[in-house]
């Protein structure tokens, strides 16, 4: 049996922040936080990570951007956003009244962007880490994703990394051939944790009119399909940096979360479920707290990094 009153401490530690769980969710799965206030306490989350920002409101893609598919979904919102002023005056307030560290998704077209949004975070008080999402259109370099040239995506993270003193963490794209080398080459740059996956590129077609689902053609997918490509990439990357990793990728249930830990992330971020169980955060971290208890585990970190291979 248990101990009685015996609660175990699931803080981590990432880039010098405390978590007080190591349950995040997913940038663009839970708006700027507010939206699911009247599902859950967000003061029990570990963390919140806002829907990506950009220096100007951006309207994203027209639709249709999202669809089911089998074990996950394809969306190509195209980073809709309210852009970092209206987020400053009019989504922060609620989330600094908040015990949970925020943490804020930035993206930009020209690695300038990226240097600006970091300069202007600086300013903010309120904000606890910045994540880099690396998987974006360079407009400079004719539409290549940042995220899959190890060269640009070390300058992107060298920039932000000039212009703020907040930690640092850096979203890596699965679509690339080796996601190692980039996950080195932006460790090199100062990243202080990296985040993985997002979403891989996918694509559906309407039998009857024999177009593509999707206004855009091609989308991301995310969900429970995506999730055996993100733990093995995961573990590639844990074995490959000395920085924190933190894991997404089809993370529904503790059970998700707790095959990430043992494999080496410190932390996860729960997207896709948030759209099926606005209340899947809370549930997981409910799910690793009993589990810990059973196991009679005091410290999350005890978990982490445990894989025998």
């Amino acid at each position: 049996m248990t101990h009685s009153g015996f609660e175990p401490d699931l803080s981590v530690n990432i880039g010098g922040v405390i978590f007080k769980n190591p349950v995040f969710t997913a940038s663009g799965t839970f708006g700027y936080g507010a939206e699911f206030s009247s599902f859950l306490d967000l003061n029990h989350l570990g963390g919140i990570i806002v829907k990506g920002l950009s220096l100007e409101p951006s309207k994203g893609n027209p639709p249709p951007r999202i669809v089911e598919t089998s074990g996950g979904m394809l969306n190509a919102i195209g980073l809709e956003n309210v852009g970092i002023e209206c987020f400053e005056k009019e989504k922060l307030p609620f989330l600094k009244s908040l015990s949970t560290p925020v943490i804020v998704n930035i993206f930009g077209k020209t690695i300038e962007d990226y240097a600006k949004l970091a300069a202007r975070i600086e300013t903010i008080p309120g904000i606890a880490m910045i994540e880099v999402n690396i998987s974006c259109p360079n407009v400079s370099a004719g539409g290549l994703a940042f995220g899959t040239d190890p060269q640009i995506a070390h300058d992107v993270v060298r920039s932000v990394k000039e212009k703020t003193t907040k930690p640092v963490m850096v979203k890596l794209s699965p679509n690339v051939t080796d996601i190692t080398v980039i996950a080195k080459k932006v460790e090199e740059a100062g990243a202080d944790a990296l985040s993985l996956i997002n979403t891989l590129t996918g694509m559906a077609v309407d039998l009857e009119t024999r177009r593509p689902k999707l206004a855009n053609i091609t989308g991301g997918l995310s969900g429970p399909a995506i999730k055996p490509v993100a733990l093995r990439m995961v573990w590639q990357v844990c074995r490959a940096v000395s920085i924190p990793v933190v894991g997404i990728g089809g993370i529904m249930t503790a059970t998700d979360a707790l095959e990430f830990l043992i494999t080496g992330a410190k932390s996860v971020q729960v997207g896709t479920a948030n759209f099926i169980n606005p209340r899947a955060t809370m549930d997981i971290v409910e799910g690793i707290t009993d589990y810990m208890k059973k196991k009679e585990i005091k410290k999350i970190t005890d978990i982490i990094g445990t894989l025998e291979v």
